[in-house]
C-alpha cells in the first residue's frame, strides 16, 4: 500500500506531469484525402502560456513518410506554399495553423486519411521539448483546391 501510495506521489509530483501545461492545443484536424493522394494538412490552434516565445522546428505523424512545417505566401496573384523552418509562438500568444496560412504538411501518406479516423502528431520544439496529440480527420472544402484549368 505504502509503495503505491509513492509511486503515485512521485507520478504526480513529477516533472513530466506538468511539462505540457504551458502549451495547449485546440481544435487540431488533418485534411482528409482521396484514396490516391499522397499529401495532406493539420491545422490547429496552439497557445504558448509561459513567458517566453517558443519555436515548433519539427512534426512528426506514423501516418507519413515525411512532415513539413509550411506557410502560404501570396507572390502576386499567385498563392505559394513554402517550407519553413520553424514556426514562433509568441510568449503568452497563439497562433494558429490554418488553410492557406501556416500548417504542417504530410507527405507520402501511407494510406488515405479517413473522415472520422484521427492520426497522432509530435510537434518538436527547439528547446527539445515534444508535445503530442491526436488530430480527427475531417473533410474540408478549401479555397486552396481552385488550380488552374
Amino acid at each position: 500500500m505504502k509503495f503505491k501510495a509513492l509511486l503515485m506521489a512521485s507520478l504526480v509530483l513529477s516533472p513530466l506531469a506538468h511539462a505540457k501545461t504551458d502549451i495547449m492545443l485546440h481544435d487540431p484536424y488533418a485534411r482528409a484525402t482521396p484514396p490516391n493522394a499522397a499529401t495532406s494538412a493539420v491545422f490547429v490552434e496552439i497557445m504558448n502560456h509561459t513567458d517566453e516565445a517558443k519555436t515548433i522546428v519539427s512534426a512528426s505523424t506514423d501516418a507519413a513518410g515525411k512532415v513539413e512545417l509550411h506557410d502560404v505566401i501570396k507572390d502576386g496573384d499567385v498563392m505559394q506554399m513554402r517550407q519553413v523552418d520553424g514556426i514562433e509562438l509568441p510568449a503568452n500568444g497563439t497562433v494558429e495553423l490554418k488553410p492557406g496560412s501556416l500548417h504542417i504538411m504530410l507527405f507520402d501518406l501511407k494510406k488515405p486519411l479517413v473522415e472520422g479516423e484521427k492520426i497522432d502528431m509530435q510537434i518538436t520544439f527547439k528547446n527539445g521539448d515534444e508535445v503530442t496529440f491526436s488530430a480527427p480527420i475531417k473533410k474540408v472544402m478549401s479555397g486552396m483546391q481552385k488550380h488552374h484549368h
